[in-house]
Parts: C-alpha cells; sequence; structure tokens
C-alpha cells in the first residue's frame, strides 16, 4: 500500500508530542482493520448530493449491514489546530442528533463513515490524521464500527488507506441531483435523518 504525504509539523514531533495531538499516522490506520466499502464511488456521490460539501466541510454517515445510508449530518470544520479530540466531539455530537447510539449491542453493526472536503491535494496530512483519531474514537463511544475515511479534494475523492478513488466528485464540482446520477442513492431508512448544521 503507498501513501503520499504532505509536509506535516507531526512528523517532525517526537511520538508523544504527536500523540498529544491525537493523530493517526496512515501506517497505524491501515493497520487497524478498517472495513472496505463495496462501492464506495457510490457512497461518495450519494453523499456530495445531500450535502454539496465545500472546502472545511465534513460529512459523517451511519451505514447499516449493507451498506444502505441510515443518517447522516455535515458540519463546517472550526478554524482551530487540527486535534483528533476536537474532532471526535465534534463527530460526536452529529452522530447523537442523527442516530441513536448501539452499545448494548456485544458486536457493532453499523458502520461510520467520513468524508472530509478540504483544500491541498489528495497526499495525507496531519490534518487527515486528526480527523482518523476522532472517527476511530467517536464511533467506539457511539457502539459503531469505524469504517473508511475519504478526503474530497480539487484533484477528486480518495479513500485513504485504500488506494481507491475518482476525479469526480470533487471538491468544486456540482452535485448530481438524485435522478440522474448513475447509481440513485437510497434514501434514509427508519431512524435515519439526513443533517446539515453549520458549525460543530
Amino acid at each position: 500500500m503507498t501513501f503520499g504525504f504532505a509536509p506535516s509539523s507531526a512528523a517532525s514531533l517526537p511520538t508523544s508530542a504527536a500523540s498529544a495531538h491525537r493523530v493517526l499516522e496512515p501506517a497505524e490506520w491501515a493497520a487497524a482493520g478498517i472495513p472496505l466499502l463495496r462501492n464506495p464511488r457510490e457512497v461518495v456521490s450519494g453523499l456530495h448530493a445531500r450535502h454539496h460539501p465545500r472546502p472545511a466541510t465534513a460529512v459523517v454517515a451511519v451505514l447499516d449491514p449493507d451498506e444502505r445510508l441510515r443518517a447522516s449530518a455535515s458540519f463546517v470544520r472550526r478554524p482551530a489546530p487540527a486535534d483528533g479530540w476536537m474532532f471526535r466531539n465534534a463527530l460526536l455530537a452529529q452522530l447523537r442528533r442523527v442516530i441513536p447510539h448501539d452499545l448494548r449491542r456485544r458486536t457493532p453493526v453499523r458502520t461510520a463513515v467520513l468524508l472530509y472536503c478540504r483544500d491541498g491535494d489528495a497526499r495525507w496530512t496531519e490534518e487527515d490524521g486528526a480527523w482518523m483519531w476522532g472517527l476511530r474514537d467517536a464511533c467506539t463511544l457511539h457502539g459503531l464500527r469505524c469504517g473508511a475515511y475519504i478526503t474530497l479534494t480539487r484533484d477528486g475523492w480518495q479513500v485513504l488507506g485504500e488506494g481507491r478513488g475518482g476525479r469526480r466528485p470533487n471538491a468544486f464540482s456540482t452535485p448530481e441531483p438524485f435522478g440522474s446520477a448513475e447509481t440513485p442513492p437510497a434514501p434514509p431508512r427508519t431512524g435515519g435523518a439526513a443533517l446539515r448544521t453549520p458549525r460543530p
């Protein structure tokens, strides 16, 4: 598995300092056993059509075992240093608004994925590492499986850690209407909701 790297202040920090910022490096993410999406293009296109993300927008979504969307929410990242703990709190707040937790289950059934639209190219950044840390921790606290982390940039979309991606949609493309998409995304099921909020 190959990763590209953008300059990151975390790379020059000692391990203890990097972990204080709660950032997951690509190797740690790849070793975490994140489940692969069967059809990442469909998931990305569906979330893009629902939430119309622009740079600095995060979209968290919960999928059922058949990869159907149960709930999703989007919000704009506050301008502050990248910190996984802050991202975890923002993601957890959105999850609590749109779907009940699964903490009573012995094994998680539903999976949360995160689509983050940002400036720059598709290479991993410290900010991505903080979102990865936040997603993993938010899933644990909400009783969900930690799923894919997807970036949406000017170059297109990419599932980090998998090497899968595409040119459209991208950070500046116009969302396709549901009716004109190649594979229309499934509507949210009972108990699900789509929600957009301006800030965490």
